[in-house]
């Protein structure tokens, strides 16, 4: 949808934009957007990080849950030694 906008209708948004908020506002508008984008960034990074590592964690923890399946579900022979059939 943003992609299709071409330079006329970027002009207008610019336009409406120096109207609501005036010349004056524009920089301190301009700032505060730019900060809010930096933070999150910043946030999208560390929690890509967190999930990486929670992944990493999950890949090393599952050979071991592997190994302990097959027993999990195996028949369980009855301690008499009489066959379960």
């Amino acid at each position: 949808m943003i992609g299709n906008m071409g330079g006329p209708t970027l002009l207008v948004i610019l336009f409406i934009v120096l109207l609501l908020f005036g010349a004056p506002k524009l920089p301190g508008l301009a700032k505060s957007l730019g900060q809010s984008m930096r933070i999150l960034k910043k946030e999208v990074r560390s929690d890509d990080a967190k999930s990486d590592e929670a992944g990493s964690a999950a890949t090393e923890a599952k050979p071991e849950s592997a190994e302990a399946a097959p027993d999990a579900h195996a028949p369980k022979r009855p301690s008499d030694g009489s066959d379960p059939v």
